[in-house]
């Protein structure tokens, strides 16, 4: 491991057993031998500012049927677990909530939390009978903490709705778009959701390429 890595930790799991996975031009990628998250060393991540400079070029639409559609893919099968009339939090909502209107339309009553464009910390303090969180957790700096509130703030039985792309194995992430995005940090494999599940007391399901429904148990 080059040198300025060798005091490095999970930010999910704080295991020091780390592996190089990847390097690229711009950054390295670190493995955890625990719960296999692969993630990017503090050093090669961007500032707050260049982050947010990042998120103000998203021009999400509510109205867009194609985004709709995207989301969809989580809201469908997230939609067959509720009960009707239940109370939910859109997590990283970013600066264009949608996920939070298709839910509303449903029925459905759901708050609305993002650092930088609706920085409601009073949300912590509430519970929620679902959370979504769609293509959020590739940007978490501190995964340990946000996991252990998302699953604070959820109801017994309640239910925690991610959509994030998954790693496969090293050639498949050498070749992967999502690496090309700077403002993602942490990456997941089927092996980190179990870790997760098995920490936080949950089972949990994988739809698809890219939804993840865990259930507090």
């Amino acid at each position: 491991m080059k040198a300025g890595l060798e005091e490095q930790f999970c930010p999910l799991c704080s295991c020091r057993r780390i592996n190089s996975f990847y390097e690229d031009k711009n950054r390295i990628y670190l493995s955890c031998l625990n719960c296999r998250l692969v993630f990017i060393p503090r050093q090669f991540r961007l500032g707050i500012e260049d982050e947010k400079a990042i998120y103000d070029l998203h021009k999400n639409d509510s109205q867009d049927q194609g985004y709709r559609k995207f989301l969809s893919r989580l809201t469908s099968p997230l939609l067959e677990k509720l009960d009707p009339g239940q109370k939910g939090l859109d997590f990283g909502c970013g600066p264009g909530p949608t996920l939070s209107i298709m839910l509303e339309e449903q029925g459905y009553s759901v708050e609305l939390y993002d650092p930088f464009y609706f920085n409601d910390s009073s949300i912590f303090n509430k519970n929620y009978d679902f959370i979504c969180a769609t293509e959020v957790i590739e940007h978490l700096h501190d995964p340990d903490n946000d996991f252990k509130n998302l699953f604070k703030m959820l109801k017994p039985d309640g239910w925690l709705g991610i959509m994030t792309k998954l790693v496969i194995d090293a050639d498949a992430f050498s070749k992967w778009h999502y690496i090309r995005d700077m403002t993602h940090v942490c990456f997941y494999s089927r092996e980190a959701f179990e870790y997760i599940a098995d920490r936080f007391n949950a089972t949990f399901s994988i739809i698809g390429n890219d939804v993840i429904l865990f259930k507090k148990n």
